[in-house]
């Protein structure tokens, strides 16, 4: 049931990218890194469909995330990517290559890998405590920021990676807090929320993330704005699982080694995907500006 939710949670944040950035794309230049950029996207019922096909994807993703471990639930949404692809396709007229091919067969491998890695290691070992919290939420704020800087600093296509990837920490940071409002819900009843620091956390978090994001997506088209989110935001989430929920990590050599295996074939899978024609021809407008 949970990998269902996975699945078809996956699915509707794909179909949001694509209508997010093909709206995002036509925003000014000048707007990068500014709060108008999001008044000028509000005008835009692309847009508007894309946020609300977002919403309810993560509201189902949230659901998955707060009942199995962010080792799993993490790489099963990185295959929004081929849904995206899959969209993309026919809006570009564009066939799909070869590559391609290999590179979604990759990136399915890798969540596999990782699957198996967690659920059939025959010892566990954990590290970290939650008490780790500020100093992880310190760490990844400052790594943002930087990334932030660096891309202002620059434009084009390294702009929207710098971003994106920074973008990718952030939603990384989101499915680890998203997992904690859940089991605080589940555990204390939704009434003990209010009362709490995650969800207010949460809140802001979620709204820095779709804020990058929409920067990154104005800048470049899909295939190289989205990869860097899709492939930052699983290695977060799962070095937050492991560090701050203490989510049991194989040890055994076998096991170490198909999940370090599984980790690299996502990310691999995910460049090979987001190189796709059918990504690359969603060029921006002749007329937008730089």
């Amino acid at each position: 049931m949970n990998y269902a939710v996975g699945i078809l949670a996956a699915i509707l944040l794909g179909i949001s990218f694509v209508l997010q950035q093909g709206a995002a794309q036509d925003v000014p230049a000048a707007d990068f890194l500014r709060l108008r950029l999001v008044a000028d996207l509000v005008r835009k019922p692309r847009w508007l469909a894309g946020i609300a096909t977002m919403i309810v994807g993560q509201l189902l993703a949230a659901w998955m995330e707060g009942h199995i471990v962010l080792a799993l639930s993490a790489p099963l949404l990185a295959t929004n990517l081929l849904v995206a692809l899959g969209l993309a396709w026919p809006l570009s007229g564009q066939a799909l290559a070869v590559s391609e091919v290999i590179g979604a067969l990759v990136l399915l491998t890798g969540v596999i890998a990782l699957s198996v890695a967690q659920a059939a290691s025959p010892s566990y070992g954990v590290v970290g405590t939650p008490r780790y919290w500020p100093y992880c939420g310190v760490a990844v704020a400052a790594i943002v920021a930087g990334l932030a800087v660096a891309g202002w600093r620059r434009s084009g296509d390294a702009r929207a990676v710098l971003v994106g990837a920074g973008a990718g920490l952030v939603f990384g940071t989101q499915d680890a807090l998203t997992r904690l409002v859940v089991q605080t819900a589940d555990t204390h009843g939704v009434a003990a929320l209010l009362t709490t620091w995650p969800v207010y956390t949460l809140v802001a978090v979620g709204a820095t993330g779709l804020w990058l994001m929409q920067n990154a997506f104005s800048v470049a088209p899909l295939h190289v704005s989205l990869p860097p989110m899709t492939a930052m935001e699983p290695v977060c989430a799962l070095l937050l699982g492991a560090i701050v929920f203490r989510e049991k990590m194989p040890t055994s050599p076998g096991m170490i080694t198909l999940q370090i295996a599984g980790l690299i074939a996502l990310l691999t899978g995910v460049v090979l995907v987001a190189r796709a024609p059918a990504l690359t021809s969603l060029h921006r407008p002749s007329g937008h500006r730089q």
